[in-house]
């Protein structure tokens, strides 16, 4: 009888499972670096870093007609990192990167509640940052409507810290996570309408950093607003993108924000089937240099590694408050084959301000991506250089006789993402 019970319940859900698609899958993206001016400069006496990271990622989504809940764990491992017979993670980087659930709430409407990833148009303002190992993701809470061409989104979210035993901070304002603009509350409002050509999009973003009194008390929130727009037409062969956004208000450390903009325009064309060029102009504002104010503006939560060159000398974990930026780009896309592909970008950087010498030419990278598909996977190499001008060594506080005379950054990655249960 028990096991007519067991094989009874086994049916009952394996029935469940098919009826509300379960799927179950996976990532695992070992990726291989050779760092020899990445990031800035690298002092001519340095060596150059070599390593080898993974990220690993199992992600199960059950969807039912009233809704849909989804969770992704991961963990990146840096080879060798753990010492021999160590009984736990060492870098703890095991996390939980998405935990979401979606609610129905009518024909048009839902509600989506928990971590998860913010990443809208071309993710400049908000992105999911999937080339970081890590990636980014908020806790977060959205109203989603669509209809048709229309989409609606508005979210907010409340950050908090928890201390043991206590729980919650009992104050209920103080929020001690700092840094890479950590926010304590957000409000955000995306509008996006599809036409027969065009694209186009408008964001408000409102985020509040935790602030503090002389006496190092928490004491409110400084409020940074974003509000701007991303445009995209497609005709034929020939394709246009634009971005127009700026920033008010006040940044973490109550630094007053006036005036602070980016600029964006890019240009594609498909010049056969084999072959697709690309140019394009982004202008950030730099710091004017006024006391207590600053007129840089500053992308935010965005994908920052896929703008202003690979190598990251701008906008990722640096450049947060300083001459801004104009960058001039041009690239090439060659089809190789079915499943091979290359990329050639050139990008040439002056600085929106300029430097306390007068400079203002910062210098020009050269990025290169190869990616070759298989069957069930896919491997992906790049090699980028910098050639710095005078305003790059100004800018990083170091000397041209100082730092290697080639300044380089070559990687290899191989990703695989196996579907377990419900994918083909």
């Amino acid at each position: 009888m028990k096991k007519q019970y067991v094989i009874l319940g086994l049916m009952l859900v394996c029935f469940q499972l098919i009826t509300a698609q379960f799927t179950l899958d996976g990532e695992f993206r070992p990726r291989t670096e050779y760092r020899h001016g990445f990031g800035s400069l690298i002092p001519d006496a340095s060596d150059a870093g070599f390593g080898i990271s993974t990220r690993v990622r199992l992600n199960t989504s059950y969807m039912t007609d009233n809704y849909w809940v989804y969770v992704s764990l991961q963990d990146i491992m840096v080879w060798g990192e753990n010492r021999q017979i160590l009984p736990y993670d060492q870098n703890n980087s095991f996390a939980v990167f998405q935990a979401w659930a979606e609610i129905k709430l009518g024909e048009n409407t839902s509600t989506k509640v928990g971590r998860q990833v913010l990443s809208y148009d071309d993710q400049r303002i908000l992105g999911g940052l999937d080339w970081a190992q890590q990636g980014r993701n908020h806790d977060a809470a959205l109203i989603k409507y669509k209809k048709d061409n229309f989409m609606l989104d508005f979210g907010l979210a409340f950050n908090q810290d928890y201390s043991n035993p206590t729980g919650f901070v009992s104050t209920g304002t103080e929020y001690s996570t700092t840094g890479f603009f950590s926010y304590k509350t957000m409000q955000m409002l995306y509008m996006k309408q599809k036409w027969d050509k065009l694209t186009g999009s408008l964001l408000l973003l409102n985020n509040g950093f935790q602030k503090y009194d002389t006496n190092n008390v928490a004491d409110g929130v400084s409020n940074l607003q974003t509000l701007g727009t991303h445009l995209e037409y497609k005709s034929g062969s020939l394709g246009i993108a634009a971005n127009a956004y700026l920033q008010t208000g006040k940044r973490q450390g109550e630094v007053n924000v006036k005036g602070a903009y980016l600029l964006g325009l890019d240009f594609t064309y498909k010049a056969s089937s084999k072959v697709g060029l690309g140019a394009g102009l982004e202008i950030i504002s730099g710091n004017d240099g006024e006391v207590g104010e600053t007129g840089a503006f500053f992308p935010l939560y965005g994908t920052n590694h896929k703008f202003n060159g690979f190598m990251d000398y701008f906008y990722v974990g640096n450049h947060a408050n300083s001459i801004g930026l104009v960058d001039v780009h041009a690239s090439a896309n060659f089809t190789l084959s079915y499943t091979s592909s290359l990329m050639v970008k050139v990008l040439n950087f002056r600085g929106e301000q300029a430097l306390a010498s007068g400079e203002k030419p910062l210098g020009t990278e050269v990025d290169l991506v190869y990616k070759r598909k298989f069957k069930g996977y896919s491997l992906v190499l790049g090699y980028s250089q910098m050639f710095a001008s005078d305003g790059m060594y100004e800018l990083k506080g170091v000397t041209e006789a100082s730092v290697a005379g080639t300044q380089n950054w070559a990687w290899a990655m191989l990703v695989i993402k196996p579907k377990f249960l419900g994918g083909n």
